[in-house]
């Protein structure tokens, strides 16, 4: 059970790095990789600022990873309260 969340961790910051240049260099601090639901994946944002312009790119960040080889359907964008990052 362990190693297969640090297995889904690994993909999900694999992931990150795999989309980090489609990405505004001045979006990327606000982004965390999430958890990996099935064919969902989920970003963790800071600010609703950061979530509204990463949701303009989702369509983009999906080809990406299905043309590398991933099979994601949808990306969730979740805003983290403020202290649990």
């Amino acid at each position: 059970m362990l190693a297969n969340l640090a297995e889904l961790a690994r993909d999900s910051q694999e992931r990150l790095r795999t989309v980090q240049p489609l990405i505004p260099a001045n979006l990327l601090p606000s982004i965390v990789a999430g958890p990996i639901e099935g064919d969902a994946w989920c970003l963790l944002v800071s600010n609703t600022t950061a979530a509204a312009k990463l949701r303009q790119l989702l369509p983009s960040l999906v080809s990406t990873l299905n043309s590398r080889g991933w099979t994601v359907t949808s990306i969730r964008v979740k805003v983290q309260a403020q202290g649990t990052r």
